[in-house]
């Protein structure tokens, strides 16, 4: 056992305490420019920064928020005031954390199309240096495609294994792991097939967290929902969504594990918001033994992004979308959301 297993495990806890839920902010500055520019705003380092700003001062985020995923750049970032960004979130008590793989990129040997997630070369003491800015958890992503012939038991496998060796130095470095296998809805698969790969996806990463003696207590998962292909002509409702996604988990998932957080996958943020609910519904009458919460970026972003529009008259209305965003999600993170409360 490790002897920081009771830091990790009290962080683990504190990042799904009961309605709250995640901010995942740690877009690439590619990706970050593309969110900008649908806004007419020039992706800059001053222009990330009073977006990712605006968030993080909205009042009363606290309530709904108990961690924010951040990049690279905005860890090292200070306010416009020059108050550190790290610190505009612990002041709130909300946990920082760290995007720290270096993106997919083409697997050699496999399908064509599929991918690998890379950044394992001096993620230790990168991991270190996060620890000493004050990030306290980590985020790495691996994708896994659905197509013909895809995925590929290789391409589960090397992903898997990247996933577990990335939790493993987490931990030595007393960071938070936050593992995220990404089963993309890309595509006109089935709920069947989606249902099919996520499980076998999610049977290797927990045995290759096994093999490299990652402690469950202390790391999260962010998974997909088990979802119908976005080309799919008919789409399953919430409640099957939510029926054989807990039944994956359940068949894949060990007990002992703290609590899965949700990725959005890019659904659109109602679709987002009530296939949470069903899934906090369905938790509760199987009696799941994990917390059911989320970690969303563009489900609570895509709305005070468009109030903002980069001016900055419009950061109040802007933070109160937000914080109505983030009021939403915890409903719906408890079961207790429904359509009438927007």
């Amino acid at each position: 056992m490790a002897s920081n297993l009771s830091e990790l495990a009290a962080t683990a806890n504190a990042l799904v305490a009961p309605a709250k839920g995640i901010l995942a902010a740690d877009e690439s500055t590619g990706t970050i420019g593309n969110r900008l520019k649908s806004i007419s705003v020039e992706n800059t380092e001053s222009a990330r920064r009073a977006y990712r700003e605006m968030l993080f001062r909205t009042e009363g985020i606290s309530k709904y928020v108990s961690g924010v995923i951040l990049f690279d750049e905005t860890l090292r970032q200070a306010a416009s005031d020059e108050t550190p960004m790290v610190k505009l979130l612990t002041d709130q008590a909300i946990i920082p954390g760290i995007k720290v793989d270096a993106g997919a990129k083409a697997l050699a040997g496999g399908a064509p199309g599929e991918l690998v997630t890379e950044g394992l070369d001096g993620l230790r003491e990168r991991l270190a240096e996060y620890y000493r800015i004050g990030a306290r958890f980590a985020k790495w992503r691996a994708v896994i495609t659905i197509g013909d012939g895809m995925p590929t038991s290789s391409c589960i496998g090397v992903n898997a294994h990247a996933l577990a060796r990335y939790a493993a130095l987490c931990q030595e470095a007393s960071l938070v792991p936050i593992v995220e296998p990404e089963v993309l809805m890309d595509g006109a698969h089935s709920i069947e097939r989606a249902e099919e790969v996520t499980h076998a996806t999610l049977r290797e990463v927990f045995l290759q967290l096994e093999s490299q003696n990652v402690e469950l207590q202390g790391m999260l998962l962010k998974p997909n929902m088990v979802l119908s292909g976005y080309g799919q002509s008919s789409r399953a409702s919430a409640t099957e969504v939510a029926e054989r996604t807990v039944r994956v988990f359940q068949n894949a998932v060990p007990a002992s594990m703290p609590g899965i957080v949700f990725l959005s996958g890019g659904q659109n943020d109602e679709d987002a918001i009530v296939n949470l609910q069903a899934i906090a519904e369905r938790g509760v009458a199987v009696k799941a033994p994990w917390q059911l919460s989320y970690s969303y970026g563009r489900g609570l972003q895509a709305a005070p992004l468009k109030a903002w529009g980069g001016q900055p008259e419009n950061v109040k209305p802007a933070q109160a979308s937000f914080l109505e965003r983030c009021k939403l999600t915890s409903a719906a993170r408890e079961g207790s959301y429904s359509a009438n409360s927007e």
